[in-house]
């Protein structure tokens, strides 16, 4: 599916823009209130500018009529890092200033304002992840979904604090909270947010096991959906990590979701009861010069379409150090999508199939100059007539970054 792209009120873009130094001067102060005043800290700054020039035969992935697209992306960065003998504080602050023409006139901006926080004691870890990501569907939600919305910009807050006690050498207490709040620059997908929590147990079998026992809580709401939707699953998850040497790391996990979900119509209220599993692995391998990553995962995901999906995900990945100074890498993933307790806008929502392929080389032609060029082949397939579509896309890319510069106090 696709739509024309709506531009954003003035009102909103202020006050997720001014959201974004609230968010990050609030963290900051709470992270160095938790340290002790005498602890030294180190802090890195290290700033970075890159330039991109993009080609793609559909960006829409559309099966209707289209014509070729050509971009460009200038995107600014900076990565902040800050150390005590108890407190890790990091962010990479970025903007993509992007333009299309060809098939598809567009002129955006994306905004990536990520928060990680970690400090320690002698039995305790907390930690906070979270931040504000402002992306457009096509970057963000369909790498991770498989399902093509619409060519929208996507505003996300997300709050992820966590706690980890120490009871004794190999047991420990964990405990989480999730919060998340999406908003889209078009009527046309409903605006959702999540809330959930997690505890549990992790317990160190032996020196290569460990093992997960967890109870989940999670509501997921729409918040302006013209069919309000709103659903909650409990769960209870197993995980399992067995490192086979110091190179080979596997995890599996899986559980049961609980599901139950209220459909609001202008009628009456649709209510549903199912039983879901949940389950996935990885295993890690690293080599000398080279890693490779195999993911699967089926889990239950949020959409813009204002409802609950079910995606069955698989990714492999992998890179190879050619030389001190060349890189290459690969990235496949395939998705099997499905609908979940809900109804979107317009209709049922379809079984989709997707599938994309990423080659990608990275050159550090000089000590500040990095140069990367890439090809990613998409398709994806759904149950509606005329609905496979597929797309080639070449990206050329050159970054300069220069000296981080480090002082401490």
């Amino acid at each position: 599916m696709h739509g024309s792209y709506e531009c954003v009120g003035d009102r909103d873009h202020r006050r997720y823009v001014k959201g974004i130094g609230r968010f990050m001067v609030l963290l900051g102060l709470c992270g160095f209130g938790m340290a002790d005043r005498s602890e030294a800290a180190e802090w890195s700054l290290s700033p970075s500018i890159g330039a991109k020039g993009v080609y793609n035969s559909n960006l829409l992935l559309t099966p209707l009529p289209h014509h070729d697209t050509y971009g460009y992306w200038i995107t600014p960065a900076t990565e902040i890092a800050g150390k005590t003998e108890r407190l890790d504080v990091s962010s990479r602050l970025a903007a993509d200033i992007v333009g299309y023409f060809g098939g598809e006139d567009r002129q955006f901006t994306n905004v990536f304002a990520p928060l990680s926080m970690r400090y320690r004691t002698e039995k305790d870890l907390l930690g906070f992840n979270g931040g504000f990501t402002r992306d457009n569907t096509l970057l963000g939600e369909l790498q991770a979904t498989g399902v093509v919305l619409q060519f929208a910009q996507r505003n996300q807050w997300t709050f992820n604090p966590t706690w980890t006690r120490t009871v004794t050498e190999k047991l420990s207490v964990q405990s989480s909270v999730q919060l998340s709040d999406t908003t889209y620059e078009t009527a046309r997908l409903a605006d959702h947010r999540v809330v959930g929590g997690s505890g549990g147990l992790q317990y160190q079998l032996t020196e290569r096991d460990q093992v997960q026992l967890s109870g989940s809580y999670t509501d997921f709401r729409t918040t302006d959906s013209l069919l309000p939707f709103r659903a909650n699953f409990p769960g209870i998850n197993m995980s399992l990590t067995h490192a086979f040497d110091e190179s080979l790391t596997g995890t599996v996990y899986g559980g049961p979701r609980f599901l139950s979900s209220t459909t609001q119509t202008p009628i009456s209220s649709i209510d549903a009861d199912e039983t879901v599993w949940l389950a996935g692995g990885s295993m890690m391998k690293k080599y000398e010069r080279a890693s490779m990553q195999v993911t699967f995962a089926r889990d239950l995901t949020p959409s813009g379409f204002g409802l609950l999906i079910q995606t069955n995900r698989g990714e492999v990945s992998g890179t190879y150090d050619v030389s001190e100074t060349l890189t290459c890498g690969l990235n496949v993933v395939g998705m099997l999508t499905t609908g979940k307790a809900g109804t979107a806008i317009g209709g049922t929502f379809p079984e989709s199939r997707y599938v994309s392929v990423t080659p990608k080389l990275t050159w550090r032609f000089l000590e500040w100059w990095l140069a990367e060029i890439s090809y990613m082949y998409r398709w994806r397939d759904t149950d509606n007539a005329l609905s496979t579509a597929e797309s080639h896309g070449t990206t050329f890319m050159v970054t300069y970054s220069p000296s981080r510069f480090s002082f401490s106090q």
